[in-house]
């Protein structure tokens, strides 16, 4: 992780490892309040790969 924006985290990571990597921090995300709270609204997490923070978006 290089760094967190508002509500976002940048992430730096090789291209052949995109595949695993953003499955694994949208799960990390979404279930991060667990298990020392139970949520009744579940946390959505939206994760994109591109070669700058404006292609992103």
């Amino acid at each position: 992780m290089l760094l967190q924006v508002h509500d976002e985290l940048i992430f730096e990571v090789e291209d052949a490892e995109i595949d695993r990597t953003i499955p694994l921090v949208v799960a990390t995300m979404e279930q991060a309040a667990m298990p020392a709270i139970a949520m009744k609204v579940p946390l959505k997490v939206d994760a994109r790969a591109a070669a700058n923070w404006d292609e992103a978006h």
